[in-house]
């Protein structure tokens, strides 16, 4: 990992200094090919600095030229694949603030989809889940404004602003003939990523919404309180929901995953030079105390989320109930590229299960299968596509596989998989799963394990 650390810590002090150090010691072992492919890719940054001059000299109205470069870098990031982008200094703030759970806006994971804005899932109790914006909902304009034309960051800047102030969205939602408008009120969204409550007497339910910077720590308090409610040793078990959880910061999911989990490889990432292999393993104390645990899962679970589930079934450590997870299994870095120009956000690596099952356009598959009642009105929306149907998605490596059911009833009586849950941890229904003892998952990994290189600021979006 050291070509990669230096790269990230120089474009942070130098900027330009970092071309320089790619480039030249590269060019001393160049052979005959490698500099015919180089030559070919100086006569094409020509090209781009002949059409922008041309623009510069001859477009309609006088261009401004730093957004002339931000676009043409825009453009190409997001040429790469649906989740690398360039963010200005002001997204790389916002960016920052959100991954410290808190921000001002709306309160609602979005996503980019044929140009237009694209509800992945609203975050608990903020004006977005208040209002009834649903996953998979369609933003077309803000304040009358359409959102065609714009990045994904310039769309969710117009989103964010201060508190108490209103905006008006234009929503298109499956089934619904005619489109929807909705005014919100932004509010100071403190993003409360892990809740809980008592279920069944007996059991510690947890949800967790999102992986920010405060998401182990809520974890580790909610189970601390469930086991005091309940007693420690009348807890039956835990449910773990994960359920139209868009993911977030790699290092919380590995730390969710050894709240679990006492030994055993987490998760390893991949990036395109074997040296870059990393492995994160789980530390002895599990917090739970070896107590049986349910993981719920459907479409809208991905990346973060996809971690967790993964590497708990792996081990055995827990039952994974519900639909086919999202398929995000590729690992973003942010780089900053020095002070006022904002970062960033590079795919750089995959990310594999401790059982070497890449996630990427396959999701994971649960234990138990649970398909919701969905309400008719309701049915022609519900599904989630997954990273599969995403445009430029990387390519799986296996046989590709589509979205899931994403659908979680309001009423928790109406809802199946939590049933399930319930049925499965007080033995009215038997676990399919073996121990964790007869897993080969469930082994240490020592030899090939080296926690002590963590990325610093990965994201798993």
């Amino acid at each position: 990992m050291m070509r990669k650390t230096s790269l990230v810590l120089l474009s942070a002090a130098t900027g330009a200094a970092l071309t320089l150090f790619v480039t030249q010691p590269r060019s001393i072992l160049m052979g005959s090919s490698a500099r015919a492919a180089t030559s070919d890719t100086y006569r094409q940054l020509n090209l781009f600095g002949d059409v922008f001059e041309r623009v510069r000299t001859d477009y309609v109205e006088k261009p401004d030229d730093s957004k002339l470069i931000e676009s043409a870098i825009s453009g190409m990031l997001s040429g790469l694949d649906p989740h690398s982008s360039y963010m200005d200094a002001k997204s790389f703030r916002d960016m920052q603030v959100q991954t410290r759970g808190e921000f001002g806006g709306l309160g609602i994971e979005v996503t980019m989809e044929d140009g237009l804005i694209k509800v992945v899932s609203p975050i608990d109790d903020t004006p977005a889940s208040r209002a009834g914006i649903m996953a998979n909902d369609i933003i077309t304009s803000l304040d009358d404004e359409a959102v065609q034309g714009l990045t994904l960051n310039q769309a969710v800047d117009k989103m964010r602003g201060p508190v108490n102030t209103k905006i008006k969205l234009k929503i298109i939602r499956k089934g619904v003939d005619n489109p929807i408008d909705v005014t919100l009120v932004r509010d100071n969204i403190r993003v409360r990523s892990v809740r809980a409550h008592v279920e069944a007497g007996d059991i510690g339910y947890v949800r967790i919404t999102t992986f920010n910077e405060q998401t182990t720590e809520g974890l580790k308090k909610e189970i601390a309180n469930l086991q005091n409610q309940i007693g420690e040793d009348k807890v039956k078990g835990y449910i773990l929901d994960l359920r139209n959880n868009p993911g977030g910061l790699l290092e919380e999911a590995v730390t969710v995953s050894d709240t679990f989990l006492d030994h055993g490889e987490i998760v390893s990432t991949r990036g395109r030079n074997p040296e870059e292999t990393q492995r994160r393993v789980a530390h002895p104390g599990d917090l739970t105390k070896g107590k049986p645990l349910i993981v719920l899962i459907n479409g809208g679970s991905a990346s973060a989320s996809e971690i967790v589930a993964g590497a708990l079934q792996d081990h055995k450590r827990a039952t994974l109930v519900g639909t086919r997870s999202f398929g995000k299994g590729s690992v973003q870095t942010i780089i900053p590229l020095g002070s006022g120009n904002g970062a960033l956000r590079l795919t750089t690596a995959r990310y594999y299960t401790p059982s070497g099952k890449s996630i990427q356009a396959q999701g994971i598959k649960p234990d138990i299968e649970v398909l919701q009642d969905v309400p008719e009105d309701l049915k022609s929306r519900t599904d989630t596509k997954g990273e599969a149907s995403l445009r430029g998605h990387l390519k799986s490596d296996g046989t590709e596989k589509t979205g899931s059911q994403s659908y979680v009833p309001p009423d928790a009586k109406d809802d199946k998989a939590l049933k399930m849950a319930d049925d499965l941890l007080h033995g009215v229904k038997v676990n399919p799963s073996p121990d964790a003892s007869n897993d080969k998952a469930a082994n240490d990994n020592k030899a090939s394990s080296n926690d002590s290189n963590k990325p610093a600021e990965k994201k798993a979006n």
